[in-house]
C-alpha cells in the first residue's frame, strides 16, 4: 500500500507543479510537458528509483534481454578499435540505464578480445542520480580496474570535451521531449497543454519556434491536411553537441524508428507517440503523470542529415536483426548452448530470437545508426550484407 501512496503523491505533485505552471505561463508547447513528466527533478518518471526495464517494469530493452546482445556490440567496437589504430579509445554512453549494456560490452571484452580491453574506458553520462547509484553497483568491479567512469551529460553542452572513439546510445533519443504538430487548414499549428477546471487539455497555437516549419523543409516532407507528427529537434542539437565532442572515431545510435519518408507516411497520420507502464501500451499521456514512459519513434533521416552537416558521414544503417546475424550472433548462440540440457537450449534460443525476430521482436523495429568522423571509408562487419556472408 506505501508503494500506492507513493505514486498517488507523485502524481498529484507533477500535476499540480504542471497546472502551477500552466497558470504562470499561460498554455505550454507538448515538449515542454514532455521534459517535465519524463525528467523533473522531483516528480519526473526518469527520477523514481523504481524498476522501468525488464519483467516488473515498463519495457524490455535489448540489453535487458540478454547479454549476447552487448557481447556482439562489444566485437563491432573491437574492430572499431583496430581501424581507428589510436594507444587510446573512448566508449561514452548516455542513457545507459541500469548499467546492463556497459557490464555486457566490457565483460566480453575483458573474456575474448584482451587486447581491445586494454586500450578501452567506459564513460557513462547519466542524469538520473538514482540510475547512477545502480549504475556504480553493479559495475564496481569495472570501476576499480579503471574502466568504468561518470561524466555530468552537461558536458556535451558546451563541447570542452574531446574523445577518440565511440559514442554509444541504446533507446535515448526516443526519451527525448517531442513537438508535437498538426497541418490545420493549410497551415502548420502546434499542440499546447493547457488546464480546463483543473485537468489538463490540449488546444492548438501556432508553432513555438520558426525551427518547426524549417525542419519539415529540410526533410523535404509535407504534411497532409490533418496529419498529426512529432519533432524531434533535440535530436538535431544532440547530433551537433556529439560531434563537437568526437575527435576522431564513430557515432552508434540504436533506437526505434524509421527513414523520414516512412515516419511521416500518411498511414502514420495521428503519429507515433506512445506511453508505456506495466507493458501495456496507451495514447494518453495525460493519465499516470511521472509515472508511465512517454516516447515517439525516432527520425533517422534527421540524424543523418544533421550529422552530415556538423562532420559525421554515414557509415551504415541497418536493422537490428540484420547487424546482430552480420556479427555471428547465431554462432555465438550456438557457443553457449553447447553442455546445456535440451529445455535450456530451448529457452536460450527463444531469448536471442526475440533480437533478431523481424515480425514480431526488437529485429525489425529497432534500427542501427552508425556515423564516423576522421576516418576515410570504414567497412564495419555489422553493416555486412548478409547474402554475401553467407556465401563465405
Amino acid at each position: 500500500m506505501h508503494m500506492e501512496e507513493e505514486k498517488g503523491r507523485r502524481q498529484e505533485g507533477l500535476k499540480r507543479f504542471l497546472l502551477t505552471q500552466i497558470e504562470k505561463r499561460g498554455a505550454i508547447p507538448f515538449a515542454q510537458f514532455m521534459e517535465w513528466c519524463l525528467y523533473h527533478e522531483t516528480y519526473g518518471y526518469y527520477q523514481s528509483n523504481r524498476s522501468r526495464i525488464g519483467k516488473e517494469g515498463d519495457y524490455y530493452t535489448s540489453p535487458s534481454v540478454h547479454p549476447l546482445f552487448g557481447a556482439m556490440l562489444a566485437k563491432q567496437i573491437c574492430q572499431m578499435i583496430e581501424l581507428l589504430g589510436e594507444d587510446r579509445f573512448g566508449i561514452v554512453e548516455m542513457g545507459g540505464a541500469q548499467g546492463y549494456l556497459c557490464e555486457d560490452i566490457l565483460q566480453w571484452m575483458k573474456t575474448r578480445r584482451p587486447e581491445c580491453y586494454a586500450l578501452t574506458t567506459y564513460y557513462l553520462a547519466e542524469r538520473s542520480l538514482g540510475l547512477r547509484d545502480l549504475q556504480k553497483e553493479r559495475l564496481s568491479g569495472f570501476v576499480e580496474e579503471g574502466k568504468a567512469f561518470w561524466m555530468d551529460p552537461e558536458i556535451f553542452n558546451f563541447g570542452n570535451s574531446k574523445f577518440t572513439g565511440c559514442f554509444l546510445s541504446n533507446e535515448l533519443i526516443d526519451a527525448f521531449p517531442v513537438h508535437r504538430v498538426i497541418l490545420h487548414d493549410g497551415a502548420l499549428r502546434e499542440i499546447y497543454v493547457t488546464q480546463e477546471n483543473g485537468e489538463l487539455k490540449e488546444v492548438l497555437g501556432p508553432p513555438s519556434t520558426p525551427e518547426l516549419a524549417s525542419y519539415f523543409n529540410f526533410l523535404g516532407i509535407t504534411l497532409e491536411e490533418g496529419q498529426c507528427a512529432e519533432v524531434n529537434l533535440h535530436a538535431l542539437d544532440w547530433i551537433e553537441k556529439v560531434s563537437r565532442c568526437l575527435r576522431r572515431g564513430f557515432v552508434l545510435t540504436i533506437d526505434y524508428g524509421y527513414l523520414a519518408e516512412e515516419l511521416y507516411a500518411p498511414a502514420r497520420y495521428l503519429g507515433t507517440l506512445l506511453c508505456y507502464h506495466r507493458h501495456r501500451s496507451s495514447e494518453n499521456p495525460y493519465e499516470r503523470l511521472g509515472e508511465q514512459d512517454i516516447t515517439s519513434h525516432i527520425n533517422f533521416t534527421a540524424l543523418i542529415k544533421k550529422g552530415d552537416e556538423v562532420g559525421l558521414q554515414l557509415t551504415g544503417f541497418v536493422p537490428q536483426y540484420r547487424f546482430l546475424l552480420a556479427l555471428g550472433i547465431l554462432q555465438e548462440l550456438d557457443l553457449l548452448s553447447q553442455g546445456l540440457p535440451e529445455e535450456d537450449r530451448l529457452k536460450l534460443r527463444l531469448t536471442v530470437k526475440h533480437l533478431i525476430e523481424p515480425e514480431v521482436g526488437m529485429g525489425e523495429a529497432f534500427k542501427v545508426l552508425i556515423q564516423h568522423k576522421g576516418i576515410p571509408y570504414p567497412q564495419l562487419d555489422g553493416l555486412r550484407d548478409l547474402r554475401a556472408i553467407s556465401m563465405v
